[in-house]
């Protein structure tokens, strides 16, 4: 997977870094999950994957690549307070799933 990033600018209000790149997974199949992006953008960027959302995979129709939206935040409760509950379960589900059922049984 290669990583193109198209814009990168820093929120010092949200205090995250938010980047606009665009994926090119040639020869991998299917388009990326958010896990495999997140593990990439962690490597590219010296990030731990706490401190990691990817808002959106966007996929072009006929060719291998994606445009997705990656915010880096300065620390994981910086990011518990300021995303959206459904956004942190799309990428921590795995983490997450076991409270759910719980929840879903009662």
């Amino acid at each position: 997977m290669e990583v193109v990033v198209e814009k990168d600018r820093y929120n010092p209000l949200l205090k995250r870094r938010e980047i606009h790149a665009r994926i090119v997974y040639w020869g991998e199949g299917a388009t990326p999950t958010r896990k495999a992006v997140r593990e990439k953008f962690a490597g590219l960027f010296n990030a731990e994957l706490d401190r990691i959302i990817v808002d959106y995979i966007k996929t072009e129709f006929g060719k291998q690549e994606a445009r997705c939206y990656v915010k880096i935040y300065d620390t994981p409760e910086d990011l518990k307070a300021i995303e959206e509950e459904h956004i942190i379960r799309r990428n921590f589900g795995e983490e997450q799933g076991e409270g759910e059922q719980v929840e879903q049984s009662e």
